[in-house]
């Protein structure tokens, strides 16, 4: 089985020999990293998108808006993905953003779970019928693990989840009740063995 690292390296070193700067490549090999340790199938879409890259012609989108959509030529998961993780500052004051058209979207899922840390909130994202819950870049939920190569869909969608307790304040008021059942009551003799704790006085 090869490691996390072998992963890593040689997946910035590819995609670095496809063209892209070394700067793009080592974001790869961290993203590479990340889908194979979730149990997603990240060398064996990103073989085929290189494989593919220079004849696709695929379309390099920068600037990311609520609605983005290329009618042409699918959109770039790579260049897509660094851009969305440069700007996701400003995204996520968005209520929901749609992508439509993304050529080999397994490519562009570890930049949304880094984004989740980088706003320090979850994100829901919808790739077609297939769902994944980013937790702040620490764990991926999803309804979809299979080892398979995706070469386009047709949309994404992307909700920035907004940080709220799962838990009611009743319920935290009760539970801290308990908790105070572990706090030690102050009494004389405590107070006389904080005052000079581990102290002799050899004079």
């Amino acid at each position: 089985m090869k490691t996390l690292s072998e992963i890593d390296t040689t997946s910035k070193r590819a995609t670095r020999a496809a063209g892209f700067s070394w700067g793009i490549a080592e974001e790869v090999g961290k993203n590479m990293r990340l889908l194979e340790l979730f149990g997603l199938s990240g060398i064996k879409n990103l073989n085929k998108y290189l494989k593919d890259y220079k004849q696709k012609q695929l379309e390099k989108i920068t600037l990311i808006h609520e609605i983005n959509e290329s009618k042409k030529n699918p959109f770039c998961p790579i260049i897509l993905g660094t851009n969305f993780i440069d700007q996701v500052n400003l995204m996520d004051k968005k209520r929901n953003i749609r992508i439509y058209n993304v050529a080999f979207p397994v490519l562009f899922l570890p930049f949304v779970s880094r984004a989740s840390e980088v706003v320090g909130k979850r994100i829901f994202f919808k790739l077609d019928d297939k769902e994944f819950l980013f937790n702040l870049n620490q764990s991926i939920y999803s309804n979809y693990l299979k080892n398979e190569i995706l070469e386009n869909c047709e949309s994404i969608s992307i909700d920035f989840i907004e940080n709220n307790n799962s838990f009611t304040e009743v319920e935290w008021k009760e539970i801290y009740k308990l908790s105070e059942n572990t706090f030690v009551e102050e009494n004389e003799s405590l107070k006389i063995g904080a005052a000079g704790a581990g102290l002799t006085d050899n004079d």
